[in-house]
């Protein structure tokens, strides 16, 4: 559908003016008329050169969550759906997400319900996102659910910060260093081994080793740099099927320091989401499936949905977590609690804040921990190079 430029002034007298699709300028005149917006000029505007493998095709969560804040507060000043999609589109500035909205309003306009017409971005709008909407438009509490919405999002996003400042800097750390040495041994180690060749001099048995690698280095540098891309891309493919994911997330799980925190963040986020979905009014089974896709961890999410089977089964949410065995005690007896006085969803929540201030302790724990690791190794590598080419040089001066 093509592309208007529009102009007019709302009911208040003020100037308005954006861009929308339509299907023609006479029914984008008749959409503007209904949300109370005098005309004054539409005009069509040329069709843009869209690359498809270079048009970004993503919503950040950061961006989501926004955008249902802004719903929220929007449709709680009873402000009309349609024109509250309306202003949400004309304020993104990611391009991709002003589109999605505008698909929303137009199916909305056309009588589609809210979340019939999210479920058409499977990528943007997940099945946690849909249901709430679908359950809080038969409630009629939409806001309601939509500011939920918001607030569980703003955790995931906090939550996703902590663990990447963890993971990415020693990642980032052991990476340059590497780097460095690699440099070293392709540009600066050979200038030495020219010196030592032209004095004669006797090697120790640690500079011989350090020049030989240097000089596999120099030789193979295009296959080293090579050989890095390709186990990139060979874990990335791995990492992205079936298999290769449930063997990545088992020995994530099991790595020292980073098991546990992992561990925590997955079911920090397991309770949140649960305990987002039952306040929602989702049924257990529902919430528990959807649930599972959150975890970020394969084994998790088969643990969830192993529960979620014996639940069907009968058995009590509490007596189906100790079945499985791989919950921490604590988690299950908050559970069995929140079953109990049937405040499931509160508990649940309860847990989600304490598995969150555990992972941001754990994150300032570990960075600490990795400081003094990380120049130890660094130090290490590079202090074993530097010490390996002076030593035929002490050598030579005690012969003087």
């Amino acid at each position: 559908m093509p592309l208007f430029e529009w102009k007019g002034k709302n009911r208040y007298g003020d100037i308005v003016q954006g861009k929308r699709i339509a299907r023609s300028a006479e029914g984008l005149a008749k959409s503007l008329q209904r949300e109370q917006v005098v005309v004054e000029d539409i005009t069509r505007t040329r069709a843009e050169l869209k690359i498809p493998f270079l048009q970004r095709q993503k919503v950040k969560l950061k961006d989501l969550a926004i955008y249902s804040r802004q719903l929220s507060v929007l449709i709680d000043a009873e402000l009309p759906l349609i024109q509250s999609l309306n202003i949400l589109a004309e304020q993104t500035k990611n391009r991709y997400f002003k589109h999605v909205i505008q698909e929303i309003r137009e199916d909305v306009e056309g009588g589609s319900t809210l979340n019939q017409a999210k479920r058409k971005f499977p990528k943007v709008f997940d099945n946690l996102y849909c249901n709430l909407v679908a359950s809080g438009e038969e409630s009629g509490s939409l806001d309601i659910m939509l500011k939920r919405l918001a607030e569980f999002l703003e955790k995931i996003v906090k939550l996703r910060s902590q663990v990447r400042q963890a993971m990415i800097y020693p990642i980032s750390i052991v990476l340059f260093s590497v780097l460095v040495v690699i440099f070293m041994m392709w540009k600066v180690i050979p200038v030495f081994a020219s010196i030592y060749l032209e004095l004669g001099a006797q090697l120790p048995g640690l500079t011989a080793g350090v020049l030989a690698l240097s000089g596999f280095v120099q030789k193979y540098i295009l296959f080293i740099a090579l050989g890095f891309i390709g186990l990139f891309l060979l874990l990335g493919y791995i990492r992205r099927t079936n298999e290769g994911r449930k063997v990545f997330d088992r020995i994530t799980l099991k790595i020292p320091l980073f098991g546990k925190l992992l561990e925590k963040v997955g079911l920090s986020r397991i309770t949140r989401t649960l305990s987002t979905l039952l306040s929602g009014g989702v049924p257990i089974l529902e919430s528990l499936k959807i649930t599972s896709t959150t975890s970020g961890n394969v084994v998790v999410e088969n643990h969830v949905m192993q529960s979620r089977t014996l639940v069907a089964e009968g058995s009590s949410l509490t007596d189906a977590l100790r079945e499985v065995g791989q919950f921490p005690f604590m988690f299950i007896q908050m559970v069995g609690v929140g079953e109990a006085t049937g405040t499931l969803d509160d508990m649940l929540s309860k847990l989600a804040d304490f598995y969150d201030d555990e992972v941001e302790a754990t994150t300032a724990a570990l960075l600490s921990i990795m400081e003094p690791i990380l120049l130890i190794f660094v130090g290490g590598m590079v202090g074993t190079i530097i010490i390996s080419m002076y030593l035929p040089i002490f050598s030579l001066l005690s012969k003087l």
